[in-house]
């Protein structure tokens, strides 16, 4: 295994009785990506929040990058390096495909209120900066979107939103991606545009780190190289993809026992 850059120990998070992640140990090698199964309700989406800083951590310990980032805030841990998507779209509809995207590089801005008012010249190069470096990333996953980068998201089919989203985590220049569910929505088709763009993207942002939940099994298949199963917040399995579909505990947990 290569260095691995996230190193998570004892994940634990309680609500009230019920404990939605119970002592979970994951280590993600870096430049890898990672696949997080398991059914409904199993404590996969949990995991992403207690990472990022939504949940708190009830036990246990994560470090990313060598730093400690259990009791990171949200925003800590977006500067570290991590960046996510969420199941449920969360476009700014009315926005333009630009402006959402930019709403992930806020840490990269100049806030200030002389840099936006008075000095006009540089705030025209940070634009200038800004939109060459989104629509390039958005032509890695489909070129003529690229062209149309000041349309309205409320315009675009789900393939296109999805990829909008995904832009907008990578415009960060993070060193960890979140997946979750990137293809819900979507026909066998659009999901399939998608894993292609994630790879190409995998491909050219070198040492990027991915870790992708996802209920559509040939996506785990095909783009993962190691996964977790997770069943009532606890790991049940893990290894390539045919060492866990054979897992006779992961069968179990998908289809029940005979």
């Amino acid at each position: 295994m290569s260095e691995a850059i996230l190193d998570c120990k004892g994940v634990t998070r309680r609500f009230g009785g019920l404990v939605a992640l119970d002592t979970l140990d994951l280590q993600m090698p870096r430049g890898a990506i990672l696949g997080l199964i398991g059914p409904n309700g199993s404590g996969k989406t949990t995991f992403f929040n207690v990472l990022t800083g939504i949940y708190g951590f009830s036990d246990g310990a994560a470090a990313f990058d060598g730093r400690d980032i259990t009791a990171y805030s949200s925003q800590e841990v977006y500067r570290a390096g991590i960046a996510r998507t969420f199941q449920r779209s969360r476009m700014c509809l009315p926005l333009s495909v630009f402006d959402n995207i930019m709403v992930g590089n806020h840490k990269r801005l100049d806030h200030g209120l002389w840099a936006n008012v008075f000095a006009r010249k540089k705030l025209r190069k940070a634009f200038e900066e800004s939109y060459e470096e989104a629509h390039e990333l958005v032509k890695i996953f489909d070129p003529p979107l690229a062209e149309r980068m000041f349309e309205p998201v409320a315009g675009f089919p789900m393939i296109d939103r999805r990829r909008i989203e995904i832009c907008r985590a990578l415009i960060s220049h993070p060193k960890l991606l979140l997946l979750d569910e990137p293809s819900a929505g979507m026909t066998h088709e659009e999901t399939r545009q998608l894993m292609d763009d994630i790879l190409e993207v995998r491909d050219r942002i070198k040492d990027l780190s991915i870790i992708i939940i996802e209920h559509e099994m040939g996506v785990i298949e095909r783009i993962t190289d190691r996964c977790i199963v997770l069943n009532f917040g606890r790991k049940i399995a893990e290894g390539t993809y045919q060492d866990v579909a054979n897992d006779r505990e992961v069968q179990e947990a998908y289809l029940g026992a005979e």
